[in-house]
């Protein structure tokens, strides 16, 4: 039997033969397909984390004003310049179903800017007598502590009907 020799020969590689080469081309092909994937994969979790985060921001505000409405409609049926409260009166919007939406109310103030009354168009009793509204500065503030949200609103009120004549009786 013949015996068959093979001649194993060890190529020494030349910098001018690796660049002609085609070794090594498919694992930097994958390498660089893989980064593409996990660079694509890490944009798509920042943009949806983000999403969600203002999506709770905008829940939080809309929570806050809502309680912010809430106490300028009911500052709306307590001013009575007769009986003003003197510090903030505060309150929850519902406290059984949402207790972390609560608002506050500062005492009425009279304007800083325009007049003090202004008249009530069209009500008019006779006999020389003018009727009109007193106007107040409110300011009213809306929270939840739930989402850390707050919401401040400055409204202006008037109360009457009341005679703004100066005629002495």
């Amino acid at each position: 039997m013949q015996s068959i020799k093979h001649n194993c020969h060890k190529r020494e590689w030349s910098g001018k033969d690796l660049l002609n080469s085609d070794r090594g081309f498919v694992l930097v092909l994958a390498v660089l397909g893989i980064a593409l994937i996990l660079a694509i994969g890490v944009l798509a979790l920042t943009m949806s984390g983000r999403d969600v985060r203002i999506s709770s921001r905008v829940v939080g505000e809309q929570k806050a004003f809502s309680a912010c409405e809430s106490g300028v409609h009911y500052v709306t049926t307590i001013l009575d310049p007769s009986n003003f409260f003197t510090s903030p009166v505060t309150g929850q919007v519902d406290s059984t179903n949402d207790p972390a939406s609560i608002y506050s109310i500062d005492p009425p103030v009279p304007p800083t800017s325009g007049p003090g009354m202004l008249p009530l168009a069209g009500y008019s009793i006779g006999g020389g007598q003018v009727w009109g509204q007193t106007r107040y500065d409110v300011t009213v503030k809306g929270e939840n502590t739930n989402y850390k949200s707050q919401v401040q609103v400055s409204v202006g009120l008037g109360y009457g009907p009341i005679e703004t004549t100066t005629i002495s009786r």
